[in-house]
């Protein structure tokens, strides 16, 4: 049966961060929320009819990582990626930020240098200066339309002495699907440098057709790689907080679990266990019909908002279920721009100014919403722009 993403679901009775928290976020719950990264969509039948199956069981004790798990993550990577996981590379984590920042902790000091390229994921700055590392930017360039890595200006951070490199891969917010001699390029320099990188790979299943997602630790044997992987964004499966992290250095390995155990880290969560291994070995017809439906609604709000206010242009997104809108050429400060979404257009959307400086007259639009639902939030963007310039 062909999955119907156009289905309405009411959230609002479910302490969804996405509904529940407008009034706190944005001032007022008169918004269409397309903001906080996770669906509107039904997560697929494979993994709630297992839920159903593991909570009719009524005892919800401490549970262990059945081998099972392993097994079906492996075939997916392999399938999917064509990445040949080993077993003993394997750390289970309970969320890609948790998994971050004791990475962080685990493969620097205090006071060492760590780079990040804004416009970034917030936590990404959050992970260096709350674990007391200095956070060195190296801001992504935007050329027609696109976005790229500053390689010389990425060396120049490198050369300072940086530890680690926190990759972004697909990159959240801008979209971007980094291609096989960018990668490459970012492992020269690590491996010259003798950095780690920690990649955060959680959108990799997200990608758009003609582009292709390489995980980086299938490009090198010689540079360490710590990649941050999850099924949470691919089947929508966020709040139910299980990762895991893929570690290639054997001592590194080591050292992340030495953080985990003294902080008494588990992600033994019988039903985060239950949906983690059912959304791999049963969704991958759902996702393929997902992102067939995610480019459809993206080629409409492309059309659409680009045939009206010129002011506002869309950086064409490669994966992930996100769009970075340019409104730069509004002419209106950071705080201007909030409001007009807000009580103008009455959208909710994430201000580009929170992903950094790189940010700022930007906003962040999630389309992973019945398609009915993101062309209304389009249509209210565009009355909002005409009203403004009648």
């Amino acid at each position: 049966m062909p999955i119907d993403f156009d289905q309405i679901i009411d959230r609002t009775t479910s302490s969804s961060l996405k509904y529940d928290f407008r009034k706190v976020y944005f001032g007022t719950e008169d918004v269409i929320p397309l903001w906080v990264a996770d669906m509107d969509f039904a997560t697929p039948e494979a993994v709630t009819h297992a839920l159903q199956q593991r909570a009719s069981h009524p005892i919800y004790g401490y549970t262990l990582y059945p081998e099972s798990l392993f097994t079906v993550m492996q075939d997916w990577f392999k399938n999917r990626h064509n990445w040949s996981i080993e077993r003993n590379s394997i750390l289970m984590c309970p969320g890609v930020v948790p998994s971050m920042h004791a990475a962080i902790e685990a493969l620097s000091k205090p006071d060492d240098i760590v780079i990040v390229q804004p416009p970034i994921y917030q936590p990404f700055f959050s992970a260096v200066t709350e674990t007391g590392r200095k956070l060195v930017e190296n801001p992504l360039k935007l050329e027609q339309g696109e976005y790229y890595v500053d390689f010389e200006h990425l060396e120049q951070c490198a050369a300072s002495g940086a530890k680690l490199l926190l990759l972004c891969s697909p990159h959240n917010p801008v979209g971007r699907v980094w291609q096989r001699d960018e990668l490459e390029g970012i492992l020269d320099i690590a491996r010259r440098y003798q950095m780690t990188i920690i990649s955060d790979e959680i959108h990799a299943d997200l990608i758009y057709p003609t582009y292709k997602h390489i995980p980086l630790a299938t490009l090198t044997d010689d540079v360490s790689i710590v990649t941050a992987v999850s099924p949470s964004k691919t089947f929508n499966i966020a709040g139910l907080g299980l990762s895991c992290l893929i570690v290639n250095d054997r001592q590194h390995r080591k050292l992340i679990q030495k953080v985990f155990d003294s902080g008494h880290i588990s992600a033994s969560n019988p039903f985060s266990i239950t949906a983690f291994e059912a959304a791999y070995r049963g969704g991958e017809m759902w996702l393929d019909e997902l992102m067939v439906y995610l480019d459809e609604t993206r080629k409409k709000v492309i059309e659409l908002i680009e045939l009206n206010p010129p002011e506002i242009t869309i950086v064409d997104s490669q994966g992930t279920y996100l769009l970075w809108l340019d409104c730069r050429a509004m002419g209106l400060t950071d705080e201007e721009l909030k409001q007009f979404f807000i009580y103008k257009a009455k959208v909710g959307l994430n201000p580009g100014i929170s992903y950094g400086k790189a940010g700022s007259g930007f906003m962040r639009m999630n389309i992973a919403a019945p398609r009915k639902t993101v062309l209304e939030a389009c249509q209210r963007i565009i009355r909002a722009y005409v009203d403004g310039h009648g």
